[in-house]
């Protein structure tokens, strides 16, 4: 081959590519404002993959992935930055894909997230807050930038629970922890089992898969932490639906109760080509926790949490269609683009007749 893993790294920034595909039988591509482009390189025989992404891994993460098919990992490429790479097998070959990760963690207006609505959500002692979307949204993004707003405020000891490890920290105000799933520990049950013997302040879990992390998250909250976690759901009532629904329906009035208690905020986010074609604007429905969204995850009323979002401006609450409007308003995306993502595109119109923001 006339090229190696560093030169396509390099393409990605170049080209400010999210994310680097390498696969048999066909050229390296990579992912560009949502698009895959195909970059001007023969196509890769199995062999050729296969040196590729194996001279990413060390001989146990080989080991590992000839045994179990499946590999996720961080990796720095030199001169290129850090990458988050998972390796999987198609039809017996070796290929891989691989995402950048942003070397320097911009600010929270820089990402177009409501900076006093999140600026009040990290000076929060205790409490549940949920990222959610969509994979390749920026959840990791938007956690690890709460996570450094706190280091830099806060004298506190903040624990990660990652898979794997995206944005490393350093050390500031506060002292962190980040454990990845395979070398720091063996899975997210087990860490959660055992993090509040490490004297934490602020705990992020960077998935909530099952029942067990999702228990595990409610209780550490309910404890007096403040826990950050993420979720692949698209929008707050949905989230609620998620949390409540993985435990069995003997326990679902109690989780609601316990929720209820808990929860502080909910983010849900969508990544939406920019009308000056120079990358994706974040689009956020924005759900507190306030009193009467507490009362309504009680009371089993979940499907009226919405209209509280929307007359909920006060408390700096937001729909993902009053997003998108705003962000339509303000020149930053198009009608054409908005409207492939709107929740209800009804609701969407009304926003042009009432001249709303």
């Amino acid at each position: 081959m006339e090229f190696n893993i560093e030169t396509l790294a390099k393409i990605m920034i170049e080209r400010r590519a999210s994310d680097l595909h390498i696969h048999t039988d066909s050229p390296p591509q990579v992912r560009v404002d949502s698009k895959l482009l195909i970059l001007d390189y023969p196509e890769l025989s199995p062999d050729d993959s296969k040196l590729l992404i194996y001279s990413m891994l060390t001989p146990d993460e080989i080991k590992h992935f000839e045994t179990y098919k499946e590999l996720d990992k961080s990796c720095y490429i030199e001169n290129a930055g850090r990458f988050r790479m998972n390796v999987f097998f198609h039809r017996g070959t070796v290929c891989a894909s691989l995402r950048c990760i942003p070397g320097a963690l911009p600010h929270f207006r820089e990402l177009g997230l409501p900076e006093e609505q999140i600026l009040q959500i990290c000076r929060s002692q205790s409490g549940l807050v949920l990222v959610t979307g969509a994979t390749g949204v920026g959840k990791t993004t938007t956690l690890s930038a709460m996570v450094n707003h706190i280091n830099s405020e806060r004298q506190c000891h903040i624990v990660t629970v990652e898979d794997p490890i995206e944005f490393v920290h350093d050390n500031r105000k506060s002292l962190i922890s980040q454990r990845e799933i395979g070398t720091d520990t063996n899975s997210f049950g087990e860490a959660l089992k055992y993090v509040l013997r490490q004297d934490p302040d602020v705990i992020l879990i960077g998935e909530l898969r099952d029942l067990e992390t999702i228990q595990a998250a409610l209780n550490i909250a309910e404890t007096g932490h403040l826990v950050f976690a993420t979720l692949h759901t698209s929008d707050c009532v949905q989230t609620i639906n998620r949390v409540v629904d993985v435990f069995p329906a003997s326990q679902q009035a109690q989780v609601r109760t316990q929720l209820s208690f808990v929860l502080l905020a909910t983010i849900s986010q969508q990544l939406i080509p920019r009308a000056d074609k120079q990358g994706r604007a974040l689009a956020t429905e924005l759900m507190i926790a306030n009193f009467g969204v507490k009362a309504m995850i009680r009371e089993e009323k979940i499907h009226q949490i919405f209209s509280l979002i929307q007359t909920g401006q006060k408390d700096g609450m937001r729909t993902m269609n009053q997003s998108l409007f705003e962000l339509y308003k303000q020149g930053i995306i198009n009608y054409q683009d908005a409207s492939l993502y709107v929740t209800d595109h009804d609701d969407f119109k009304r926003f042009f007749k009432s001249g709303r923001s």
